[in-house]
């Protein structure tokens, strides 16, 4: 029997949280997990920054939960998948993609924080939205509405599992003529399919092929299942685009990809075609990541961690990351645009690096 992907048994707890609305309702859906009150959700030693919870990755995502109080509230801009990435409303995840940057910023397993302050976000995120007024011009992220990543440090499928925030933004952007949220996800939740969107959230699902997904995407649903998905999620009246990332080279990469790309072809209808677009996005793997992937998950780093390949790229917040050479990585790159080209000729690229 497959465990689930959530099934807390400890939650940590700002006070502030447990006061609002949000919080109590986490508290009621979890009535059986301890309760454990923290100053502040950035500040857990026993989750964070432990290095010898590598070994407890999986278990801690699965078992530990927090609750706290969004404090600073900014849409920054954005301008590649998204013109603004919107406050959070909440971080980390319950699934364990190896190469995933959300661990880096938190610290090791960086289990799912749902933030409680959910109708501040949300007000903001209204005067914001009124502030811009209509878009002025098309651009990559969208030909008409301002768009909205409302879930930059998390997977917004997975968070739905624990609280109405989700829902919440959802039902918010329904009602907003010159804006649209947008999410990444590995995770189908069906109870999405129910929300009514109206057109105003684009869910973005993320695919790689299946053989690479099953060493690399952690706890996530199967890859077949989420090309399943991606008809209904259409009939249910999101925008549904797809990530296709992160795009790791290796020995069949090329082929593994014509295969995946002809399965969605296969899967999706013409209506869904007509709306669909990608992003296309070269790994980037980070050195810390690579340590701590090589104490609970070393065969990942057979694909990750390549140096013949790769080549060190300082991040903007001076973390030590690799990406593939210069070089290699236009040629990669025009590779696999050749390819998509080839393969799904109906499939626009809205960005690629």
């Amino acid at each position: 029997m497959t465990a689930p992907l959530l099934s807390p048994t400890r939650i940590y707890v700002e006070p502030a949280a447990a006061e609002l609305p949000r919080g109590r309702a986490v508290l009621e859906r979890f009535p059986d997990a301890e309760r454990v009150e923290v100053e502040s959700h950035w500040r857990i030693p026993e989750l964070h920054g432990d290095e010898a919870n590598a070994r407890r990755w999986v278990r801690i995502k699965r078992e530990a939960l927090v609750l706290g109080v969004k404090k600073s509230l900014a849409a920054r801009p954005n301008g590649r998948s998204a013109d603004f990435i919107a406050p959070s409303t909440a971080n980390g995840c319950a699934m364990a993609c190896a190469y995933c940057y959300v661990p880096r910023r938190k610290g090791y397993s960086n289990p799912i924080t749902v933030f409680a302050n959910i109708e501040q976000i949300t007000g903001y995120l209204a005067r914001h939205i009124a502030r811009q007024g209509p878009k002025p011009a098309p651009d990559q992220c969208d030909p008409h509405a301002w768009v909205y990543d409302i879930g930059e440090n998390s997977d917004c499928s997975a968070d739905a599992l624990v609280s109405d925030n989700v829902r919440d933004l959802v039902a918010l952007f329904r009602t907003q003529p010159t804006a649209k949220a947008s999410f990444a996800t590995k995770y189908v939740n069906r109870d999405l399919l129910d929300w009514d969107p109206a057109g105003r959230t684009r869910v973005r699902f993320s695919l790689m092929p299946e053989a690479t997904a099953k060493l690399l995407d952690i706890r996530t649903t199967p890859v077949p299942e989420r090309l399943a998905a991606i008809d209904d999620f259409v009939a249910a009246g999101y925008e549904v685009h797809l990530n296709l990332s992160p795009v790791v080279v290796h020995d069949n990469w090329l082929a593994d990809w014509r295969e995946l790309l002809t399965a969605v072809g296969e899967t999706t209808s013409p209506a869904t075609k007509a709306q669909l677009a990608a992003e296309v996005i070269m790994l980037t793997h980070n050195l810390a990541l690579h340590q701590v992937n090589l104490a609970w998950h070393p065969r990942a780093e057979d694909l990750l961690w390549q140096p013949r390949l790769q080549e060190p790229k300082r991040s903007e917040n001076g973390a030590a990351n690799v990406r593939y050479r210069a070089g290699l990585k236009r040629q990669f790159l025009d590779q696999f645009l050749a390819l998509v080209a080839e393969c799904a000729p109906y499939l626009r690229v809205r960005y690629a690096f």
